[in-house]
């Protein structure tokens, strides 16, 4: 179904409903099967007016780069880029207009698919390269697949995200975390990485379920490459398993704006500063991806 920006996939017997905005290619909503009924494990936002007046990202699709670039400096091929900077003096999900603010096209929609469309044109947000982005979720039984793909007419950097906090129980301090890393990235007092260290020994492992600590703000560097289970949170008789194909994972847990637990896949934030961690570069004849999968319901 689709009303006024606003589209629904799923919701037959034993899928997940899901619930997605044409502003900031947003997910607004994903209910689960609960006995008789659904059950929310979003937090939500109201109409785009209120999403508009917030910080939070609520359930958007933020780029052109997830996460941050220290000091609006963008390096690439010998040349800087100027970038406008909106969290402490650096340049935070794409900027402040980033495409989580920009109202994208439907391209396709049935009962359990849709796809939306973005141009970004050449020095938007300062980034060079026109960037042609299209984002893809499917819902499948338990599953929802989120895909992101973008190619470029010069080179640019791309990270995207899909922003959802998940509120399995009542209170943030009230899940369990389990994250597939063994090293993360610490941060200075503005939030950018200041290199990774090992999370042994550290209030930084996760790999094995662990109360959420409200104050998390901090990138996982994940085991493996190419599509793989990386993350489980628990919470309220659920379990909400996330599979990936990411480098990074960015766990935040609210800042005590947002009672939930957002669970970002991305390029390392600052890639751009480390040319010891993956490449963010994307090239014409190139084509950037991004897949991540949650699947939610009772826990065994």
């Amino acid at each position: 179904m689709t009303t006024a920006g606003s589209l629904r996939l799923g919701g037959g017997e034993g899928e997940l409903e899901v619930g997605l905005a044409l502003l900031g290619a947003r997910l607004t909503s994903v209910r689960v099967p609960w006995g008789e009924r659904r059950r929310e494990v979003t937090v939500g936002i109201g109409a785009d007016a209120d999403y508009l007046v917030s910080e939070a990202y609520q359930g958007a699709s933020v780029g052109r780069y997830a996460n941050r670039i220290g000091h609006g400096d963008l390096p690439l091929d010998g040349a800087s880029h100027r970038l406008p900077t909106n969290d402490r003096g650096h340049t935070l999900h794409g900027g402040p207009e980033g495409f989580d603010r920009r109202s994208w096209s439907l391209v396709e929609h049935d009962r359990c698919r849709a796809v939306l469309e973005l141009v970004s044109p050449d020095g938007d947000q300062g980034f060079p390269g026109t960037l042609r982005v299209r984002a893809a979720w499917e819902v499948s039984g338990p599953t929802l697949r989120t895909t992101y793909e973008a190619v470029t007419d010069a080179p640019t950097v791309v990270s995207l995200s899909s922003h959802p906090y998940f509120r399995l129980a009542d209170e943030v301090d009230r899940h369990l975390l389990r994250v597939d890393a063994d090293r993360y990235l610490p941060t200075d007092d503005t939030g950018l990485p200041t290199g990774s260290a090992a999370v042994a020994g550290s209030a930084y492992d996760l790999r094995a379920p662990t109360p959420v600590d409200p104050g998390l703000d901090h990138c996982w560097v994940l085991r493996g490459e190419g599509m793989r289970t990386v993350a489980e949170l628990e919470g309220g008789g659920l379990l909400l398993s996330l599979a990936t194909d990411q480098p990074g994972l960015q766990v935040y847990a609210g800042g005590g704006r947002v009672a939930g637990v957002a669970l970002e896949p991305q390029h390392l934030p600052d890639a751009p500063h480390h040319p010891e961690w993956p490449s963010p570069v994307l090239r014409p004849g190139g084509t950037y991806r991004w897949c991540s999968e949650i699947s939610v319901g009772p826990r065994p």
